[in-house]
């Protein structure tokens, strides 16, 4: 039995830059991975090829995204085995935490060795892009700077912080957000340095949309920028704040209006050396 981590991110920003001729969006953002985590264990069947996943009921296996990484790999198996695969949810559904992405990037590089594939991050990383734009940042699992629709990544080295993070009692439709008039879809492009100078200029292009449309994301901003500076994260429905020397963190965690997490940076992934044994 193999069991490996699926950590979370954080979108310390998010802009939309411009709009594609196909529909897709240009943006811009930083990735931070946090340690809060999902766990997926994989049990290798001795006697077909089949693929089994327990712990995700509310999605039917063929719209899994850790089955939908599976197949994408089977053109490259040299040694095809079936699969059982148990995940150990944490992170929240629909949270904008890229949980699902997290998912597909580990089965990804889990399955590759298993299956003596031989492909390269690089190449894992091509047919990430399939499954969903945030797949690549967690195949790679560093911090980076994101472009095009997310995929074109520059890796960065960001300061150790703590973020406590809220989950409102919601699930944010994020067809909802890009079908709306009012988003912001011409922000003008800018630079890591132009960040790291001045990090407060930088916001998310979906939050007063999603503050409008979702009573219970604003309601957990409100809370948040009582303590400090409130962010949506992507297009889901997390908000967080950094933490700073003056806040009382378990008086914060302890009365929010929802739940609630305590999380720490990461400089890179857990699973970022991993090999089969």
């Amino acid at each position: 039995m193999i069991r490996v981590p699926a950590p979370a991110k954080l979108n310390l920003f998010l802009h939309i830059t411009g709009r594609r001729d196909n529909g897709y969006h240009e943006l811009q953002s930083i990735f931070q991975l946090i340690d809060l985590q999902d766990w997926l264990e994989f049990r290798p069947k001795n006697d077909d090829i089949s693929i089994s996943i327990e712990g995700i009921n509310t999605v039917d296996i063929e719209q899994n995204l850790i089955y939908k990484a599976i197949q994408i790999l089977k053109p490259y198996a040299q040694k095809e085995i079936g699969l059982s695969i148990l995940v150990e949810k944490n992170i929240p559904m629909g949270a904008g935490l890229g949980g699902g992405s997290s998912n597909a990037a580990t089965t990804l590089i889990v399955v590759n060795q298993l299956w003596q594939c031989g492909l390269s991050l690089e190449q894992l990383a091509e047919l990430g892009v399939k499954l969903g734009a945030d797949v690549p940042i967690f195949v790679h699992g560093r911090n980076a700077w994101a472009e095009g629709i997310g995929e074109h990544l520059t890796f960065i080295d960001l300061d150790q912080k703590q973020y406590i993070v809220l989950k409102p009692d919601c699930f944010i439709s994020t067809q909802l957000l890009f079908s709306q008039k009012t988003l912001t879809r011409n922000t003008k492009t800018s630079t890591f340095c132009a960040y790291q100078l001045k990090p407060f200029n930088f916001g998310n292009n979906f939050e007063p949309l999603a503050r409008s449309l979702y009573p219970e994301v604003n309601e957990a901003m409100q809370y948040l920028d009582q303590f400090g500076i409130a962010k949506l994260t992507g297009t889901g429905a997390c908000v967080f704040t950094e933490v700073t020397l003056d806040m009382n963190i378990d008086e914060i965690l302890a009365h929010s209006p929802c739940k609630a997490y305590l999380v720490n940076s990461l400089n890179e992934s857990p699973l970022r050396h991993f090999k089969v044994i």
